[in-house]
């Protein structure tokens, strides 16, 4: 008997909606109707910009062109994230998509770097990253798909209006085969029996019915919350910022090829630059600082001219303590929302979908499936969290009572072991569903000036000169290999330079 799902029904439209409706029609491939409602009385978020590598992917596994998407989303591209002030001592420092320098004798680099300062070494560790050369030098280049040195590996995302990207994935989706249907849902119809999802009646008395439900309704959970009381794991009590002002500008110079995070008083500022425009934010803690005086503080720092109103976004830090229950699965801000610090918002929608992929239900809906997504989702998560903890807690500003307030706060066993871990011998621990890797990490213990207490006994076996004479060699490799390469903006205006937008009558 084929029990398989026919009818998926996806409950919002805007950035996650249009991502899961266009993976879902290629995974199914006509074997079962795609119906997306989406509300016209219901404006989406529209700030997350900023993406991290496995969009690349995505959209590759979508069969999407990237000079077509690039140009239709007025993209640009990102090595990484420069982080401004967040360091009393270390004003700016460069978070890369790349390791750096390479393994000797199967030690960590760091290991030789950090044994090398201790005598006459000056060199410091973005010197050995290709990734983050070119993001000093403003200047971009797809990596080699064979690189001929592991100096040369390293990998890019993207900067694009966000809105423009659903546009995109819904003329995808739609000449796919997925049902658009514009309308609001005024009830969600559970069965009296199981509490499984029968069906969504709209306003205008439409009734629709379907199997599996995506809810990508937004902070509010129309379908994961409000319906099946899926409950929400707060954890403002780490990440204290529960507020956004976002407003977009006029570019006024060459697009960097990364985002900017730049600390302020209660916070942090994002400056993201695309094509025609630039995207500009400030995510604060409302129990540190007023609306007005974060506002008067955002609009003191960007550059370029307002294309609009500045907007206000509130949100509680954490996560859906289950992101699939029954037959309904939670995308995007409707299962959590961890704030856009290292731009993982349109990512944790991609691996969400992947997992439900991997686990596609039928029409039994297995209960061990469905706990071992949430289980691999929530371990995502909690490395993610401790991640942007690990930016507050460790970077040893205090000069307001926000800053304080970070250093003061006690954190998760899980962080609290790798940086006891890193303090003690430099390695550096990695878990199962680790987002970001080994030099992410790395990036932050370093530009923080964690230093270990001892390095691995293997790093002192090289002698001194040999090691000295090897690093001068990486570091200089490195820089030559970056004299070619030329800008961001001139790799955009050769390959993929955006038509203009139309203007508004």
């Amino acid at each position: 008997m084929n029990n398989s799902i026919k009818k998926i029904v996806i409950v919002g439209g805007g950035t996650a909606g249009w991502m899961a409706a266009a993976s879902l029609a290629k995974y199914v491939n006509n074997s079962a109707e795609i119906c997306l409602i989406e509300s016209s009385d219901i404006a989406t978020v529209g700030v997350g910009e900023a993406t991290i590598p496995n969009i690349v992917q995505f959209n590759r596994n979508l069969g999407i062109d990237e000079t077509a998407f690039i140009k239709a989303t007025q993209a640009t591209f990102k090595l990484g994230i420069q982080f401004e002030n967040w360091h009393p001592q270390n004003k700016q420092f460069f978070h890369p998509f790349a390791d750096y320098g390479l393994k000797i004798d199967q030690v960590d680099f760091h290991h030789y770097l950090y044994r090398a300062q201790q005598t006459e070494c000056s060199s410091q560790l973005a010197d050995f990253s290709f990734a983050c050369q070119l993001a000093k030098q403003y200047k971009f280049a797809q990596p080699h798909a064979n690189p001929s040195t592991p100096l040369a590996d390293y990998a890019y995302a993207y900067h694009f209006d966000a809105g423009l990207y659903g546009q995109f994935l819904k003329k995808h989706s739609i000449n796919a085969g997925v049902n658009h249907l514009i309308g609001t849902i005024e009830q969600v119809n559970l069965h009296p029996d199981t509490g499984f999802i029968n069906n969504v009646a709209l306003t205008d008395g439409q009734i629709v019915e379907g199997e599996l439900f995506i809810d990508c309704s937004g902070f509010e959970g129309l379908l994961i919350e409000k319906a099946l009381h899926t409950g929400y794991e707060d954890w403002s009590h780490w990440l204290f910022c529960d507020s956004a002002l976002a407003v977009q500008t006029t570019r006024d110079s060459a697009p960097e090829p990364f985002t900017r995070s730049i600390a302020q008083s209660a916070g942090w500022q994002w400056h993201i630059p695309l094509q025609h425009r630039s995207g500009n934010g400030y995510i604060y803690s409302s129990r540190f600082e007023s609306d007005e005086q974060a506002k008067a503080l955002l609009q003191a720092n960007i550059n370029g001219e307002p294309l609009g109103e500045i907007r206000k976004i509130t949100f509680k830090p954490g996560r859906r303590k289950q992101i699939w229950h029954k037959n309904c699965f939670a995308l995007g801000l409707a299962s959590g929302f961890l704030e856009p610090l290292e731009s993982t918002s349109i990512s944790l929608v991609q691996t969400a979908i992947a997992k439900l992929l991997t686990f596609f239900p039928d029409c039994g809906f297995n209960q061990a499936d469905i706990n071992e997504v949430n289980r691999l989702h929530n371990l995502e998560l909690e490395n993610i969290r401790d991640f942007l903890i690990l930016h507050y807690k460790l970077s040893a500003r205090c000069d307001t009572p926000f800053w304080q307030a970070c250093q003061n706060m006690a954190i998760p066993e899980s962080l609290q072991h790798k940086i006891d871990l890193f303090k003690s011998r430099g390695h550096i621990a990695m878990y199962d569903q680790e987002s970001f890797e080994h030099a992410s990490w790395l990036t932050f213990y370093d530009a923080y000036q964690l230093k270990p207490g001892r390095l691995d006994p293997r790093a002192w076996v090289v002698p001194e000169a040999m090691l000295l004479q090897k690093l001068q060699q990486i570091q200089n490799s490195i820089s030559e290999a970056t004299i070619p390469v030329i800008s961001h903006q001139a790799f955009i205006t050769k390959h993929c330079a955006a038509e203009p937008l139309p203007q508004p009558a």
